[in-house]
Protein backbone atom coordinates (compact mmCIF):
# COMPACT_ATOMS: atom_id res chain seq x y z
CA UNK A 1 0.00 0.00 0.00
CA UNK A 2 1.77 3.17 -1.12
CA UNK A 3 2.30 5.64 2.18
CA UNK A 4 0.24 9.09 2.00
CA UNK A 5 2.51 12.30 2.90
CA UNK A 6 0.75 15.22 3.58
CA UNK A 7 -1.89 14.61 5.62
CA UNK A 8 -3.83 12.94 3.27
CA UNK A 9 -4.86 9.07 4.49
CA UNK A 10 -8.01 8.94 2.44
CA UNK A 11 -5.97 9.19 -0.97
CA UNK A 12 -5.80 5.43 -0.75
CA UNK A 13 -9.09 4.69 -0.95
CA UNK A 14 -9.18 7.73 -3.37
CA UNK A 15 -6.99 6.57 -5.78
CA UNK A 16 -6.93 2.86 -5.78
CA UNK A 17 -5.57 2.31 -9.12
CA UNK A 18 -1.85 4.06 -7.67
CA UNK A 19 -2.13 2.36 -4.22
CA UNK A 20 1.54 0.59 -5.41
CA UNK A 21 3.06 3.65 -5.16
CA UNK A 22 5.57 3.79 -2.83
CA UNK A 23 4.62 7.53 -1.79
CA UNK A 24 1.79 9.86 -2.59
CA UNK A 25 2.67 13.39 -2.58
CA UNK A 26 -0.55 15.48 -2.33
CA UNK A 27 -0.90 19.09 -2.58
CA UNK A 28 2.51 20.08 -1.90
CA UNK A 29 2.89 23.69 -1.78
CA UNK A 30 5.57 25.49 -4.43
CA UNK A 31 8.05 25.46 -1.96
CA UNK A 32 8.38 21.77 -0.76
CA UNK A 33 7.87 20.67 -4.54
CA UNK A 34 11.30 22.89 -5.10
CA UNK A 35 12.84 20.59 -2.02
CA UNK A 36 11.30 17.69 -3.69
CA UNK A 37 12.67 18.66 -7.09
CA UNK A 38 16.36 19.13 -5.85
CA UNK A 39 16.65 16.34 -3.55
CA UNK A 40 15.39 14.01 -6.31
CA UNK A 41 17.85 15.79 -8.90
CA UNK A 42 15.73 16.95 -11.27
CA UNK A 43 16.97 20.78 -11.78
CA UNK A 44 18.83 23.21 -9.99
CA UNK A 45 18.27 26.54 -8.55
CA UNK A 46 19.28 30.24 -10.58
CA UNK A 47 20.96 33.39 -8.47
CA UNK A 48 17.30 34.37 -8.29
CA UNK A 49 15.88 31.33 -6.51
CA UNK A 50 14.20 29.86 -9.34
CA UNK A 51 13.97 25.71 -9.93
CA UNK A 52 15.53 25.31 -13.75
CA UNK A 53 15.10 21.83 -15.13
CA UNK A 54 16.27 20.23 -18.41
CA UNK A 55 13.09 18.18 -20.13
CA UNK A 56 15.59 15.91 -21.85
CA UNK A 57 14.86 14.72 -25.04
CA UNK A 58 11.70 17.20 -25.97
CA UNK A 59 12.03 20.86 -25.69
CA UNK A 60 8.60 21.27 -27.15
CA UNK A 61 5.34 19.68 -28.37
CA UNK A 62 5.30 16.54 -30.25
CA UNK A 63 2.46 17.09 -32.30
CA UNK A 64 2.72 13.58 -34.38
CA UNK A 65 2.59 11.92 -30.83
CA UNK A 66 -1.04 13.15 -29.58
CA UNK A 67 -3.43 10.90 -30.07
CA UNK A 68 -7.48 10.79 -29.53
CA UNK A 69 -9.32 7.97 -28.49
CA UNK A 70 -11.91 7.12 -30.93
CA UNK A 71 -15.18 5.87 -29.41
CA UNK A 72 -18.59 6.92 -29.80
CA UNK A 73 -17.99 10.59 -28.13
CA UNK A 74 -15.68 11.21 -31.11
CA UNK A 75 -15.82 9.26 -33.88
CA UNK A 76 -18.46 11.54 -35.33
CA UNK A 77 -17.25 15.01 -33.95
CA UNK A 78 -13.41 15.42 -33.93
CA UNK A 79 -12.01 16.63 -36.73
CA UNK A 80 -9.92 13.64 -37.69
CA UNK A 81 -6.55 14.71 -39.47
CA UNK A 82 -2.96 14.92 -38.93
CA UNK A 83 -3.28 16.59 -35.86
CA UNK A 84 -6.06 14.93 -34.71
CA UNK A 85 -4.70 10.93 -34.91
CA UNK A 86 -7.22 8.66 -33.85
CA UNK A 87 -6.37 5.59 -31.53
CA UNK A 88 -8.68 2.32 -30.22
CA UNK A 89 -9.39 2.71 -27.05
CA UNK A 90 -7.41 -0.99 -26.55
CA UNK A 91 -4.07 0.88 -26.90
CA UNK A 92 -5.10 3.41 -24.46
CA UNK A 93 -6.27 0.60 -22.27
CA UNK A 94 -3.43 -1.00 -22.65
CA UNK A 95 -0.99 1.77 -22.27
CA UNK A 96 -3.16 2.91 -18.66
CA UNK A 97 -2.17 -0.57 -17.15
CA UNK A 98 1.40 -0.43 -18.00
CA UNK A 99 2.13 2.98 -17.19
CA UNK A 100 0.04 2.51 -13.46
CA UNK A 101 2.80 -0.66 -13.06
CA UNK A 102 5.46 1.79 -13.97
CA UNK A 103 4.86 3.87 -11.05
CA UNK A 104 5.20 0.58 -8.99
CA UNK A 105 7.38 1.68 -5.91
CA UNK A 106 7.76 4.87 -7.12
CA UNK A 107 7.32 7.73 -5.42
CA UNK A 108 4.21 10.15 -6.97
CA UNK A 109 2.92 13.84 -6.67
CA UNK A 110 -0.42 14.40 -7.11
CA UNK A 111 -2.56 17.72 -7.14
CA UNK A 112 -6.10 18.87 -7.56
CA UNK A 113 -6.61 21.75 -9.78
CA UNK A 114 -8.99 23.83 -11.81
CA UNK A 115 -9.74 25.44 -15.16
CA UNK A 116 -11.78 28.07 -16.06
CA UNK A 117 -11.95 31.35 -14.11
CA UNK A 118 -16.00 31.68 -15.36
CA UNK A 119 -17.15 29.13 -12.54
CA UNK A 120 -20.15 28.33 -14.53
CA UNK A 121 -17.83 26.98 -17.36
CA UNK A 122 -15.35 25.43 -14.77
CA UNK A 123 -13.47 21.99 -15.19
CA UNK A 124 -11.31 20.00 -12.33
CA UNK A 125 -8.13 18.12 -12.90
CA UNK A 126 -6.48 15.58 -10.43
CA UNK A 127 -2.57 15.96 -12.19
CA UNK A 128 -0.62 13.31 -11.45
CA UNK A 129 2.86 13.01 -12.11
CA UNK A 130 6.40 11.21 -11.66
CA UNK A 131 8.28 14.46 -11.31
CA UNK A 132 8.05 17.68 -8.63
CA UNK A 133 8.69 19.71 -11.04
CA UNK A 134 5.91 19.15 -13.40
CA UNK A 135 3.52 19.14 -10.25
CA UNK A 136 5.09 22.80 -9.64
CA UNK A 137 3.85 23.80 -13.36
CA UNK A 138 0.58 22.42 -13.02
CA UNK A 139 0.30 24.69 -9.86
CA UNK A 140 1.74 27.34 -11.98
CA UNK A 141 -0.42 27.11 -14.69
CA UNK A 142 -3.86 26.02 -13.57
CA UNK A 143 -5.96 27.41 -11.46
CA UNK A 144 -5.75 26.70 -7.38
CA UNK A 145 -8.84 25.49 -5.84
CA UNK A 146 -9.44 26.90 -2.08
CA UNK A 147 -10.87 23.70 -0.69
CA UNK A 148 -11.81 20.33 -0.93
CA UNK A 149 -13.20 19.79 -4.83
CA UNK A 150 -14.27 16.65 -6.94
CA UNK A 151 -11.77 16.10 -9.88
CA UNK A 152 -13.89 15.51 -13.21
CA UNK A 153 -10.47 14.87 -15.29
CA UNK A 154 -7.65 12.83 -14.58
CA UNK A 155 -3.83 13.73 -16.06
CA UNK A 156 -1.16 11.50 -15.59
CA UNK A 157 2.01 12.04 -16.92
CA UNK A 158 5.05 9.50 -16.63
CA UNK A 159 7.88 10.72 -18.78
CA UNK A 160 10.24 8.19 -17.83
CA UNK A 161 7.90 5.59 -19.07
CA UNK A 162 8.80 5.08 -22.60
CA UNK A 163 6.42 2.78 -24.84
CA UNK A 164 7.08 0.39 -27.66
CA UNK A 165 6.05 1.54 -30.38
CA UNK A 166 5.46 -1.78 -32.10
CA UNK A 167 3.90 -3.59 -29.03
CA UNK A 168 1.70 -0.16 -27.97
CA UNK A 169 0.33 1.12 -31.13
CA UNK A 170 2.14 4.77 -30.72
CA UNK A 171 4.50 6.22 -33.08
CA UNK A 172 7.25 5.96 -31.42
CA UNK A 173 8.30 5.81 -27.77
CA UNK A 174 6.57 9.23 -26.19
CA UNK A 175 2.65 9.61 -26.58
CA UNK A 176 -0.17 12.21 -25.23
CA UNK A 177 -3.45 10.39 -25.27
CA UNK A 178 -6.72 12.07 -24.58
CA UNK A 179 -9.80 9.99 -23.99
CA UNK A 180 -12.89 11.81 -23.47
CA UNK A 181 -15.11 8.89 -22.54
CA UNK A 182 -12.87 8.11 -19.65
CA UNK A 183 -12.36 11.53 -19.45
CA UNK A 184 -8.13 10.78 -18.79
CA UNK A 185 -5.34 12.20 -20.30
CA UNK A 186 -2.50 10.19 -20.62
CA UNK A 187 1.45 11.19 -20.61
CA UNK A 188 4.35 9.74 -21.27
CA UNK A 189 8.15 9.32 -22.64
CA UNK A 190 8.43 13.09 -22.51
CA UNK A 191 9.34 15.53 -20.20
CA UNK A 192 7.94 18.75 -21.57
CA UNK A 193 5.32 19.94 -19.38
CA UNK A 194 3.88 22.10 -22.22
CA UNK A 195 2.37 18.69 -23.51
CA UNK A 196 0.05 19.35 -19.83
CA UNK A 197 -1.14 22.57 -20.75
CA UNK A 198 -1.92 21.81 -24.39
CA UNK A 199 -3.74 18.78 -23.79
CA UNK A 200 -6.15 20.70 -21.54
CA UNK A 201 -6.97 23.54 -24.01
CA UNK A 202 -7.16 20.49 -26.65
CA UNK A 203 -10.32 19.06 -24.12
CA UNK A 204 -11.59 22.56 -23.32
CA UNK A 205 -11.74 23.28 -27.25
CA UNK A 206 -13.97 19.85 -27.93
CA UNK A 207 -16.37 20.66 -24.75
CA UNK A 208 -16.80 24.63 -24.58
CA UNK A 209 -18.21 24.52 -28.06
CA UNK A 210 -21.14 22.79 -26.63
CA UNK A 211 -22.15 25.47 -24.09
CA UNK A 212 -21.60 28.36 -26.96
CA UNK A 213 -18.35 29.31 -25.39
CA UNK A 214 -15.67 30.09 -27.82
CA UNK A 215 -12.04 28.69 -26.74
CA UNK A 216 -9.80 31.40 -28.09
CA UNK A 217 -6.04 30.92 -28.28
CA UNK A 218 -5.27 34.60 -27.62
CA UNK A 219 -4.20 37.00 -24.92
CA UNK A 220 -6.60 39.28 -23.56
CA UNK A 221 -6.35 42.81 -21.14
CA UNK A 222 -8.92 45.18 -19.49
CA UNK A 223 -8.85 49.07 -19.60
CA UNK A 224 -9.50 51.25 -16.84
CA UNK A 225 -13.10 51.93 -18.38
CA UNK A 226 -13.62 48.62 -18.14
CA UNK A 227 -13.36 47.99 -21.89
CA UNK A 228 -11.88 43.91 -22.91
CA UNK A 229 -9.47 44.03 -25.86
CA UNK A 230 -8.36 39.98 -27.47
CA UNK A 231 -4.96 39.82 -29.05
CA UNK A 232 -4.81 36.59 -31.52
CA UNK A 233 -1.04 36.13 -32.53
CA UNK A 234 1.22 33.04 -33.65
CA UNK A 235 4.93 33.09 -32.21
CA UNK A 236 6.99 36.05 -32.51
CA UNK A 237 3.81 38.76 -33.89
CA UNK A 238 4.29 40.49 -30.60
CA UNK A 239 0.74 38.95 -28.29
CA UNK A 240 2.62 38.89 -24.81
CA UNK A 241 4.84 42.28 -25.82
CA UNK A 242 1.21 44.04 -27.15
CA UNK A 243 -1.41 42.60 -24.56
CA UNK A 244 1.23 43.29 -21.31
CA UNK A 245 0.53 47.09 -21.41
CA UNK A 246 1.07 48.98 -17.87
CA UNK A 247 -2.18 51.00 -17.98
CA UNK A 248 -4.00 47.98 -18.82
CA UNK A 249 -5.01 45.10 -16.66
CA UNK A 250 -3.83 41.22 -18.05
CA UNK A 251 -6.59 38.95 -17.94
CA UNK A 252 -4.84 36.33 -19.57
CA UNK A 253 -1.74 35.71 -21.69
CA UNK A 254 -2.66 33.02 -24.10
CA UNK A 255 -6.00 31.22 -23.73
CA UNK A 256 -9.62 32.07 -23.16
CA UNK A 257 -13.16 31.36 -23.37
CA UNK A 258 -15.86 33.94 -24.94
CA UNK A 259 -19.09 33.68 -23.52
CA UNK A 260 -22.77 35.21 -23.07
CA UNK A 261 -21.50 38.04 -21.03
CA UNK A 262 -17.84 37.63 -20.65
CA UNK A 263 -14.06 37.00 -21.53
CA UNK A 264 -12.43 34.87 -19.11
CA UNK A 265 -9.04 33.04 -18.81
CA UNK A 266 -8.51 29.23 -19.03
CA UNK A 267 -5.64 29.48 -16.42
CA UNK A 268 -4.24 30.45 -13.48
CA UNK A 269 -0.62 31.24 -14.89
CA UNK A 270 1.49 31.88 -17.84
CA UNK A 271 4.39 30.05 -19.80
CA UNK A 272 6.69 32.67 -21.55
CA UNK A 273 8.87 31.70 -24.35
CA UNK A 274 11.72 33.93 -22.59
CA UNK A 275 14.38 33.87 -25.70
CA UNK A 276 16.23 37.40 -25.68
CA UNK A 277 14.20 38.46 -22.31
CA UNK A 278 15.77 41.38 -20.47
CA UNK A 279 14.34 43.74 -17.73
CA UNK A 280 13.70 46.50 -20.03
CA UNK A 281 11.57 44.71 -23.12
CA UNK A 282 9.86 42.66 -20.72
CA UNK A 283 9.74 43.85 -17.47
CA UNK A 284 6.31 42.12 -16.18
CA UNK A 285 8.05 38.39 -17.75
CA UNK A 286 11.47 39.52 -16.23
CA UNK A 287 10.20 40.54 -12.82
CA UNK A 288 8.07 37.23 -12.48
CA UNK A 289 11.26 35.57 -12.47
CA UNK A 290 10.74 34.43 -9.11
CA UNK A 291 11.09 31.51 -6.36
CA UNK A 292 7.99 29.70 -7.31
CA UNK A 293 8.73 30.16 -10.73
CA UNK A 294 10.18 27.28 -12.88
CA UNK A 295 13.21 27.71 -15.70
CA UNK A 296 12.90 25.53 -18.54
CA UNK A 297 16.08 24.36 -20.93
CA UNK A 298 18.02 27.56 -20.35
CA UNK A 299 21.40 27.89 -20.21
CA UNK A 300 24.30 29.94 -17.79
CA UNK A 301 25.90 32.49 -18.11
CA UNK A 302 30.17 30.67 -17.90
CA UNK A 303 31.18 29.86 -14.18
CA UNK A 304 27.71 31.46 -12.69
CA UNK A 305 24.14 30.78 -12.36
CA UNK A 306 23.27 33.55 -14.38
CA UNK A 307 20.33 32.72 -16.81
CA UNK A 308 21.81 33.35 -20.50
CA UNK A 309 18.48 34.46 -22.25
CA UNK A 310 20.49 34.63 -25.49
CA UNK A 311 22.01 31.04 -25.47
CA UNK A 312 19.37 28.81 -27.43
CA UNK A 313 22.03 26.01 -28.10
CA UNK A 314 19.31 23.60 -26.19
CA UNK A 315 16.38 25.04 -27.92
CA UNK A 316 14.81 28.30 -28.74
CA UNK A 317 11.81 27.31 -26.96
CA UNK A 318 12.75 28.60 -23.54
CA UNK A 319 10.21 28.79 -21.18
CA UNK A 320 9.43 30.06 -17.70
CA UNK A 321 5.90 29.20 -16.28
CA UNK A 322 4.54 31.57 -12.60
CA UNK A 323 1.40 32.35 -11.39
CA UNK A 324 -0.62 35.19 -12.54
CA UNK A 325 -0.60 36.84 -9.09
CA UNK A 326 3.64 36.80 -9.73
CA UNK A 327 2.02 39.73 -12.46
CA UNK A 328 1.44 42.89 -10.74
CA UNK A 329 -1.87 44.42 -12.61
CA UNK A 330 -3.15 40.61 -13.23
CA UNK A 331 -6.90 40.95 -12.41
CA UNK A 332 -8.80 38.50 -10.09
CA UNK A 333 -10.61 36.74 -10.73
CA UNK A 334 -9.52 36.37 -14.41
CA UNK A 335 -12.25 37.79 -16.04
CA UNK A 336 -13.65 40.92 -18.07
CA UNK A 337 -16.76 42.11 -20.00
CA UNK A 338 -16.86 40.50 -24.32
CA UNK A 339 -14.46 42.50 -25.99
CA UNK A 340 -14.69 45.94 -27.66
CA UNK A 341 -11.47 44.94 -29.63
CA UNK A 342 -9.83 42.29 -31.42
CA UNK A 343 -6.17 42.09 -33.11
CA UNK A 344 -5.39 39.34 -34.99
CA UNK A 345 -1.52 40.10 -35.19
CA UNK A 346 0.77 38.56 -37.97
CA UNK A 347 4.58 39.51 -38.59
CA UNK A 348 4.17 39.86 -42.31
CA UNK A 349 8.04 39.20 -43.46
CA UNK A 350 7.08 39.81 -47.25
CA UNK A 351 6.22 43.47 -46.06
CA UNK A 352 2.42 43.44 -47.97
CA UNK A 353 0.16 44.14 -45.37
CA UNK A 354 -0.71 47.14 -43.82
CA UNK A 355 0.49 47.82 -40.12
CA UNK A 356 -3.18 48.32 -39.51
CA UNK A 357 -6.51 47.92 -41.27
CA UNK A 358 -9.84 47.58 -40.62
CA UNK A 359 -11.73 44.44 -40.86
CA UNK A 360 -15.45 43.67 -41.42
CA UNK A 361 -17.05 40.80 -40.60
CA UNK A 362 -16.60 38.39 -43.58
CA UNK A 363 -13.03 39.66 -43.55
CA UNK A 364 -12.32 38.99 -39.88
CA UNK A 365 -13.56 34.93 -39.90
CA UNK A 366 -11.77 34.91 -42.76
CA UNK A 367 -8.54 36.20 -41.49
CA UNK A 368 -9.41 33.79 -38.05
CA UNK A 369 -9.93 30.98 -39.92
CA UNK A 370 -6.32 31.50 -41.98
CA UNK A 371 -4.16 32.21 -39.06
CA UNK A 372 -1.19 33.58 -40.98
CA UNK A 373 2.10 35.29 -40.03
CA UNK A 374 5.74 34.16 -42.12
CA UNK A 375 8.59 33.23 -41.31
CA UNK A 376 11.72 35.41 -41.70
CA UNK A 377 15.09 34.23 -43.43
CA UNK A 378 17.84 32.53 -41.73
CA UNK A 379 15.43 31.62 -38.94
CA UNK A 380 15.59 27.75 -39.56
CA UNK A 381 17.78 25.98 -42.12
CA UNK A 382 16.65 26.41 -45.82
CA UNK A 383 14.43 28.76 -44.93
CA UNK A 384 16.48 32.03 -47.85
CA UNK A 385 13.14 33.76 -48.09
CA UNK A 386 10.45 34.64 -45.97
CA UNK A 387 7.76 31.66 -45.66
CA UNK A 388 4.29 32.15 -45.28
CA UNK A 389 2.62 30.09 -42.12
CA UNK A 390 -0.74 29.32 -41.95
CA UNK A 391 -2.57 28.08 -38.63
CA UNK A 392 -6.07 27.92 -38.28
CA UNK A 393 -7.84 30.23 -35.78
CA UNK A 394 -3.94 30.97 -34.17
CA UNK A 395 -3.94 27.60 -32.52
CA UNK A 396 -4.34 24.84 -35.68
CA UNK A 397 -2.64 22.01 -33.37
CA UNK A 398 -5.34 22.31 -30.62
CA UNK A 399 -8.92 22.27 -32.94
CA UNK A 400 -10.53 18.73 -32.38
CA UNK A 401 -13.23 20.08 -33.43
CA UNK A 402 -13.13 21.40 -37.74
CA UNK A 403 -11.31 25.31 -37.70
CA UNK A 404 -14.75 26.57 -39.33
CA UNK A 405 -16.61 25.61 -36.57
CA UNK A 406 -14.57 28.13 -34.66
CA UNK A 407 -14.74 30.63 -37.43
CA UNK A 408 -18.56 30.64 -37.88
CA UNK A 409 -19.12 30.71 -33.81
CA UNK A 410 -16.53 34.10 -34.02
CA UNK A 411 -19.13 35.06 -37.04
CA UNK A 412 -22.06 34.80 -34.66
CA UNK A 413 -20.18 36.63 -31.74
CA UNK A 414 -19.76 39.44 -34.36
CA UNK A 415 -23.38 39.52 -35.34
CA UNK A 416 -24.12 39.75 -32.15
CA UNK A 417 -22.10 42.11 -30.25
CA UNK A 418 -20.82 45.83 -31.64
CA UNK A 419 -17.20 45.51 -31.67
CA UNK A 420 -14.12 46.30 -33.99
CA UNK A 421 -11.42 44.18 -35.71
CA UNK A 422 -8.12 44.71 -36.56
CA UNK A 423 -5.32 43.60 -38.63
CA UNK A 424 -2.51 43.92 -37.28
CA UNK A 425 1.27 43.67 -39.31
CA UNK A 426 3.95 43.65 -36.46
CA UNK A 427 6.51 42.54 -39.74
CA UNK A 428 8.10 44.41 -42.02
CA UNK A 429 7.87 47.46 -44.06
CA UNK A 430 9.35 49.24 -47.43
CA UNK A 431 10.23 45.86 -48.55
CA UNK A 432 10.17 42.23 -47.70
CA UNK A 433 12.88 40.90 -44.38
CA UNK A 434 16.31 41.88 -45.94
CA UNK A 435 15.46 44.53 -47.78
CA UNK A 436 12.68 46.13 -45.83
CA UNK A 437 12.86 47.22 -42.10
CA UNK A 438 10.63 45.72 -39.13
CA UNK A 439 8.04 47.91 -38.16
CA UNK A 440 8.59 50.40 -34.76
CA UNK A 441 7.41 48.76 -31.85
CA UNK A 442 6.28 52.14 -30.56
CA UNK A 443 4.95 52.98 -33.45
CA UNK A 444 2.96 49.72 -33.41
CA UNK A 445 2.08 50.16 -29.77
CA UNK A 446 0.51 53.64 -31.04
CA UNK A 447 -2.31 52.35 -33.45
CA UNK A 448 -2.82 49.58 -30.47
CA UNK A 449 -3.52 52.42 -28.35
CA UNK A 450 -5.32 55.04 -31.19
CA UNK A 451 -7.83 51.96 -32.23
CA UNK A 452 -8.54 51.15 -27.95
CA UNK A 453 -9.37 54.91 -27.31
CA UNK A 454 -11.51 54.84 -30.67
CA UNK A 455 -9.17 57.35 -32.69
CA UNK A 456 -9.37 55.02 -35.89
CA UNK A 457 -13.70 55.19 -36.34
CA UNK A 458 -14.07 58.78 -37.73
CA UNK A 459 -11.13 59.04 -39.84
CA UNK A 460 -11.14 58.60 -44.29
CA UNK A 461 -10.19 54.79 -44.84
CA UNK A 462 -8.47 53.84 -48.44
CA UNK A 463 -8.51 50.46 -49.97
CA UNK A 464 -5.73 48.33 -50.24
CA UNK A 465 -5.62 46.74 -53.86
CA UNK A 466 -5.54 42.49 -54.14
CA UNK A 467 -5.98 42.46 -50.33
CA UNK A 468 -9.06 44.58 -50.26
CA UNK A 469 -8.39 46.00 -46.65
CA UNK A 470 -9.28 49.65 -45.63
CA UNK A 471 -6.54 51.38 -44.25
CA UNK A 472 -6.93 54.72 -41.68
CA UNK A 473 -5.13 57.29 -43.83
CA UNK A 474 -3.86 59.01 -40.22
CA UNK A 475 -3.59 57.33 -36.79
CA UNK A 476 -2.06 59.40 -33.88
CA UNK A 477 1.84 59.33 -33.24
CA UNK A 478 2.67 57.14 -36.94
CA UNK A 479 3.88 58.90 -39.85
CA UNK A 480 1.09 58.50 -42.27
CA UNK A 481 3.51 57.35 -45.38
CA UNK A 482 3.90 54.53 -43.51
CA UNK A 483 -0.01 53.11 -42.84
CA UNK A 484 0.05 52.35 -46.65
CA UNK A 485 2.61 49.71 -47.23
CA UNK A 486 2.43 50.14 -51.43
CA UNK A 487 3.47 53.35 -50.88
CA UNK A 488 6.26 52.32 -48.84
CA UNK A 489 7.94 50.44 -51.28
CA UNK A 490 10.60 51.92 -53.89
CA UNK A 491 9.89 49.83 -56.39
CA UNK A 492 5.94 49.62 -57.48
CA UNK A 493 5.94 46.60 -59.85
CA UNK A 494 7.97 44.60 -56.87
CA UNK A 495 5.39 45.39 -54.64
CA UNK A 496 2.47 44.28 -56.62
CA UNK A 497 4.48 41.22 -57.74
CA UNK A 498 4.77 40.20 -53.89
CA UNK A 499 1.67 41.35 -52.75
CA UNK A 500 0.06 38.92 -55.92
CA UNK A 501 2.55 35.89 -54.65
CA UNK A 502 1.50 36.31 -51.40
CA UNK A 503 -2.71 36.63 -51.67
CA UNK A 504 -1.72 33.56 -53.98
CA UNK A 505 -0.54 31.51 -51.15
CA UNK A 506 -3.70 32.75 -48.59
CA UNK A 507 -6.10 31.05 -51.55
CA UNK A 508 -4.44 27.80 -51.97
CA UNK A 509 -4.20 27.91 -47.78
CA UNK A 510 -7.96 28.65 -47.79
CA UNK A 511 -8.97 26.20 -50.25
CA UNK A 512 -8.70 23.20 -47.85
CA UNK A 513 -11.99 24.98 -46.09
CA UNK A 514 -14.11 25.00 -48.85
CA UNK A 515 -16.03 21.81 -48.63
CA UNK A 516 -16.72 22.63 -44.90
CA UNK A 517 -18.62 25.63 -44.93
CA UNK A 518 -21.17 27.60 -47.09
CA UNK A 519 -18.01 29.14 -49.25
CA UNK A 520 -17.85 32.54 -47.99
CA UNK A 521 -15.75 32.18 -45.61
CA UNK A 522 -12.65 31.62 -48.74
CA UNK A 523 -14.80 34.39 -50.91
CA UNK A 524 -13.49 37.39 -48.87
CA UNK A 525 -10.06 36.92 -49.15
CA UNK A 526 -7.43 38.18 -51.75
CA UNK A 527 -8.13 38.70 -55.43
CA UNK A 528 -5.49 36.88 -57.55
CA UNK A 529 -5.90 38.22 -61.19
CA UNK A 530 -4.75 35.63 -63.65
CA UNK A 531 -1.93 37.16 -66.05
Amino acid sequence: MGQVTNKETSLQTEFPELNKAQEIHYQLSPEDLIKAALERKEGYLTDHDVLTIDTGEFTGRSPKDRFIVLDSVTKDTVWWSDINISVDAEVFDSLYTKVIDYLYGKSIFIRNAMVCADKSSRLTLRVITETASQNLFAYNLFLRPDGVIDPEWTIISAPGFKADAAVDGTRQHNFSIINFTRKVILIGGTGYTGEIKKAVFTVLNFLLPRQDILPMHCAANKGVEGDTAIFFGLSGTGKTTLSADPDRQLIGDDEHGWGENSVFNFEGGCYAKIAGLTAEKEPQIYHAMQPGALLENICFKPWSKTVDFDNLSKTENIRLSYPMHFISNAIEPAIGDVPKNIFFLTADAFGVLPPISKLNKSQAMYYFLSGYTAKIAGTEYGINEPEATFSACFGRAFLPLHPTKYAEMLGEKLDKYPLNVWLVNTGWTGGSYGTGERIKLSYTRAMIKAALKGQLIDVPYQKLPIFDLMIPESCPGVPSELLNPANTWTDSYNYEETATHLAELFRKNCSQYKGFSDGMLCSVGPTVVAA
